[in-house]
C-alpha cells in the first residue's frame, strides 16, 4: 500500500534528522565514510522507521526481521538510525571510533545491540542474508531479511554467487537493496570497474529488478511492497541515489567517500541539509 502524504513527510523529517547527525557523528570522531552513509540515509530511514519488524528493547528477539549491512563502512550512518531507535545511548556516538569505544568504523554484532552481522570486508553481506533468509525458511519463521549492498562491492566476486545461490533456492523472503551512488574510493564505479548494464546483470541471475529513485520514499515504498508479495522469484531494488546526499559540497563526489568536517564545514553541512529538507519537504517526488 502506497505511503500516505502525511507518512512522507514524517519519513523526510526523520532522514532529515538523522543526516544531521550522521554529520555530527562525523564531527566527533574526526572522520569517517559520510558520502555513502549520506546517499543510503533514505533507505535506512523507510526501513527502520516504516517496514522492519523489530523491538529495540529486545534486540535479540528470535522473530525479528533482519537487516544486514553490507556496505559496513557507513557504520557512520548506521550507528545515528540504531542510537535514535533506542538501541544505544545518543552519547555514545560522541565517542565513535574512538579506541575503547564499542561504536568502531564497522560496528561489531557482539558490542552494538541492533547489530545482525559484523561487518568489514566488503562482498559479503548478500551471502549472509541468504543464509540468514535460508534459515528463517528451515525454521518456519516467518520474519524478512533485508539487505544493503553498496554498487562499488558489487565488483566482488562474491555477492554474484550469493546472487546465484538466491535465485537458485528461490529465496524470496530476501530482499536485496543496492545504494547506486555510482562513486566508490578510488573514483565513479564505471572508471573503476563498469557495473553497466547493471539491472540486466541481476536478472541474468534470476532476480526481478526494480530500479527507483532512492531519496524518493514514495517509489521505495512502492520496491518494498512488490517485494513483500512477490513470490516467484527474489527481488533487488536499485536505488539511484546521490554521494553526499544534501550536502551541496560533497554532491556526487567520489573524494567524500571518506572525509573529515571541521566546524566550518559541519555549519556549511548543516545549511545545506536545511535548504535540502525545505525543497523536499514541499515537493511530492512521485507526483
Amino acid at each position: 500500500m502506497p505511503i500516505s502524504v502525511n507518512e512522507r513527510l514524517i519519513l523526510e523529517k526523520k532522514a532529515h534528522e538523522l543526516r544531521l547527525l550522521c554529520v555530527n557523528t562525523v564531527m566527533w570522531a574526526g572522520g569517517g565514510h559520510i558520502g555513502g552513509a549520506l546517499s543510503a540515509m533514505d533507505i535506512l530511514t523507510i526501513l527502520y522507521y516504516k517496514y522492519l519488524n523489530i523491538d529495540p528493547k529486545n534486540p535479540n528477539w528470535p522473530d525479528r526481521d533482519r537487516f544486514i549491512l553490507s556496505k559496513g563502512h557507513i557504520g557512520v550512518g548506521f550507528a545515528p538510525v540504531l542510537a535514535d531507535k533506542g538501541y544505544i545511548d545518543k552519547e555514545l556516538l560522541k565517542k565513535y571510533n574512538h579506541t575503547g569505544s564499542d561504536l568502531a568504523m564497522h560496528l561489531d554484532s557482539l558490542k552494538v545491540p541492533g547489530v545482525d552481522a559484523s561487518t568489514g570486508s566488503l562482498g559479503h553481506g548478500l551471502s549472509i542474508a541468504v543464509g540468514t533468509a535460508l534459515a528463517a525458511r528451515l525454521l518456519k519463521k516467518s520474519h524478512m531479511t533485508y539487505c544493503l549492498l553498496g554498487d562499488g562491492e558489487c565488483n566482488e566476486g562474491s555477492v554474484w554467487e550469493a546472487a546465484m545461490a538466491a535465485s537458485h533456492y528461490q529465496v524470496t523472503n530476501l530482499v536485496t537493496f543496492v545504494d547506486r551512488n555510482k562513486c566508490m574510493i578510488d573514483g565513479p564505479t564505471e572508471e573503476v570497474m563498469g557495473l553497466e548494464p547493471f539491472a540486466k546483470k541481476w536478472e541474468a541471475f534470476g532476480f526481478i529488478v526494480k530500479a527507483v529513485d532512492g531519496h524518493d520514499f514514495m517509489q521505495l515504498s512502492e520496491a518494498i511492497d512488490f517485494a513483500l508479495e512477490e513470490k516467484s522469484a527474489p527481488v533487488v531494488i536499485i536505488a539511484d541515489t546521490n554521494k553526499g546526499c544534501g550536502v551541496d559540497f560533497m554532491e556526487g563526489d567520489y573524494k567524500w567517500h571518506y572525509g573529515s568536517l571541521d566546524s566550518e564545514k559541519v555549519e556549511q553541512a548543516f545549511e545545506s541539509l536545511e535548504k535540502y529538507y525545505q525543497k523536499r519537504k514541499g515537493v511530492s517526488r512521485n507526483g
